[in-house]
């Protein structure tokens, strides 16, 4: 369900992390798509959501200089962040908000990013008041993308709730890989895990509070913070395929062709 559909539609900002110096592509935010920047591709889908602000966090003015100049609204952030979450709290702080204030962290290298999702996951939280968190996936359908470590997956019990994300393929098919590994058992759904959060603003706090967890740093999964320090994440398969984000100069190119 989302916002839009609910009767009781839920409040919540977008903030969208947009860090100049990515490592494999820099200065992906400024990287042209179709006579538009990414930043603003990502940010014109997350208007069409029904966050009531969206606003791009980042540490470079050269960001800034092109949000603000297509009118969007920016936040300068530090520049030693270690993750996205981390320039969220920042943001926040700035901002005074709320603790209850609903945050969704849309990634900024997602210009193809479906605004029903954002409105889903912002939707997930406010209806889940056990969860800190609210998080998406969707189904694993080959076992080339379930052996991927590249691909995050996501188990969870029956309310929802995950139990664990990991790199590694999980659940892991015991019986049926030791006669086949190379078909999918039927009844498995592993499910991919899609990287848009949403938080109450409290949290963020405790998070950036906490120290690196030790599930955390072997795995590369900031997420898994939250699990360790008991504070649950609600997921669910989103509404929408999502399609993947911009990471490689090859994902740009792809990404291009498709806008053209």
């Amino acid at each position: 369900m989302t916002a839009a559909q609910s009767q009781t539609p839920v409040s919540f900002d977008v903030i969208i992390p947009a860090r100049y110096g990515s490592s494999r592509l820099p200065a992906k935010p400024l990287a042209e798509i179709a006579g538009k920047t990414m930043v603003q591709r990502v940010y014109e889908r997350a208007c069409e959501s029904s966050a009531e602000r969206v606003i791009v966090a980042t540490d470079d003015a050269r960001v800034a200089e092109v949000v603000e100049r297509f009118g969007g609204r920016v936040c300068m952030t530090a520049a030693d962040h270690a993750s996205g979450t981390d320039r969220l709290q920042e943001v926040a702080a700035y901002m005074a908000l709320a603790e209850d204030r609903i945050l969704v962290n849309v990634q900024g290298d997602e210009p193809l990013i479906p605004p029903a999702v954002i409105d889903q996951v912002a939707q997930n939280l406010a209806e889940n008041t056990s969860a800190g968190v609210a998080t998406l996936a969707e189904p694993i359908v080959t076992v080339e993308d379930f052996r991927n470590p590249n691909i995050v997956k996501v188990v969870s019990e029956a309310s929802g709730l995950a139990r664990y994300f990991s790199r590694a393929p999980i659940p892991w098919p015991r019986d049926a890989f030791a006669a086949d590994g190379e078909v999918l058992p039927e009844g498995l759904n592993p499910r991919r895990h899609i990287g848009i959060y949403a938080y109450r603003a409290g949290l963020l706090d405790l998070f950036v509070s906490w120290p690196m967890a030790p599930l955390e740093q072997f795995e590369a999964l900031e997420q898994l913070r939250f699990l360790y320090h008991g504070h649950a994440i609600h997921v669910a398969d989103a509404c929408e395929e999502v399609p993947g984000g911009v990471d490689t100069a090859a994902d740009l190119e792809r990404m291009r062709a498709l806008f053209a």
